[in-house]
């Protein structure tokens, strides 16, 4: 007897159900912010974009956190695909199941219950779970990605293109496969979540990739020495009349009238 002839603990829809919650809570692990703690870094969330994600990381100027939280960032989203598609078979889990566990993990990445729901936008993760799903699929979405972000220097312009590309590439080319409708609902929250980044994109605000933000303490130095200037200005302004003041009481003492010596009574002389 082999292990597929041997009965199931718990019924397939249970088991699926349970891959997918475990999905979900891998995603809710934050690395963004779980690498920014153990590098000693200021928390994504409160500098940038205020997005808990390895662009944002960049903007603190350490190139390791950002490259370390892009990496976990795709796993969460690839190892729970790749556990369902190895080992789901044997429990009556197919493809179906792995990509709605990928979706799974994607949404943890988005509202992690670890983090208060404050999750990122899902970029890494979403790539993460292309790529496990159908790799070819994945390197031409990441292609996409690649592409946009050189010529126009955008991580968020890059990253709606590559939403959009996605699950048009799944259709045309590999056809409407049980993943389909995963990679659509993810395309369509990867574009939701981009919303204040399309705005600025529009506005001509948005941040271009590499520039630096230092965790917040650029912005707050140049503040301080901003409200430094100002107030050495206005103490120079203050100062400003009491020393006209001075130089006029100066030139009034200075005016004082002369009583000429021809003035003064002169004694006669006998």
């Amino acid at each position: 007897m082999t292990s597929a002839d041997l009965p199931l603990p718990l019924p397939p829809p249970l088991i699926a159900a349970l891959a997918i919650l475990a999905a979900y809570l891998v995603g809710s692990l934050s690395f963004a912010v779980i690498v920014s703690r153990v590098m000693g870094l200021a928390d994504p969330r409160s500098y940038g974009s205020r997005n808990p994600g390895a662009t944002n990381v960049l903007r603190s100027g350490n190139k390791a956190a950002a490259i370390l939280t892009l990496v976990f960032d795709a796993l969460k989203g690839a190892v729970p695909v790749l556990l369902v598609l190895q080992f789901g078979p044997r429990f009556g889990l197919g493809e179906g199941t792995a990509a709605f566990a990928g979706l799974a993990a994607f949404l943890g990445h988005l509202w992690p219950v670890f983090f208060r729901f404050e999750g990122g936008k899902g970029v890494a993760t979403a790539a993460g779970v292309l790529l496990a799903l159908n790799p070819w699929l994945g390197v031409a979405t990441l292609a996409t990605w690649i592409v946009i972000a050189a010529f126009f220097r955008y991580s968020s312009l890059a990253a709606l293109v590559s939403a959009v590309f996605a699950p048009f590439y799944q259709a045309l080319i590999w056809g409407a496969e049980p993943a389909l409708l995963a990679i659509a609902i993810m395309s369509v929250l990867l574009v939701w979540r981009h919303e204040g980044n399309i705005r600025k994109l529009l506005a001509g605000t948005e941040s271009r990739l590499g520039h630096r933000a230092g965790g917040g303490a650029a912005a707050k130095e140049h503040e301080h020495h901003a409200a430094g200037h100002a107030h050495h200005a206005a103490g120079h302004g203050h100062h400003e009349p009491s020393h006209g003041h001075h130089h006029g009481a100066k030139a009034q003492h200075g005016s004082k009238p002369h009583h000429p010596a021809s003035s003064k009574p002169h004694r006669k002389g006998h």
